[in-house]
């Protein structure tokens, strides 16, 4: 019998979330949503992606933390990767999300964005005076 797994995060900026699940190639549904799991059994949360099963994985948002945590049926995972490996991907395209965002909001530009064999990201910003 499968159930609802919570995995709590550090994401807490709800667009740099979005935009890095898109990143992810993932199409993320925003409101008060219903997590689709096993047997019909469903959870509420703010951000949803449907999974090519008919489950979903969820963001719900909790106001203790101020952060996002993960919401589904990891019986019904079917994703490319292990929900480790996808966390750890996630959390490094919100990090590149934020940083893009607080260097604009600080006038830099991108100038250059290298994507390492390793996976690692190198950005170069820059800011004329």
């Amino acid at each position: 019998m499968s159930h609802f797994s919570t995995i709590k995060t550090e994401l807490r900026d709800r667009q740099a979330l979005l935009e890095a699940l898109r990143d992810l190639g993932l199409d993320p549904r925003e409101g008060a949503l219903p997590v689709r799991g096993y047997r019909g059994q469903t959870l509420e949360a703010q951000l949803a992606v449907a999974q090519p099963n008919g489950a979903d994985i969820g963001f719900r948002f909790d106001p203790e933390t101020g952060s996002y945590e993960l919401v589904t049926d990891l019986d019904l995972w079917k994703q490319p990767v292990p929900v480790e490996r996808f966390i750890a991907q996630l959390n490094q395209r919100y990090a590149l999300r934020t940083i893009l965002a607080a260097s604009a909001e600080e006038g830099f530009q991108v100038s250059e964005q290298i994507q390492q064999q390793d996976g690692t990201i190198e950005l170069v910003v820059t800011r004329w005076a």
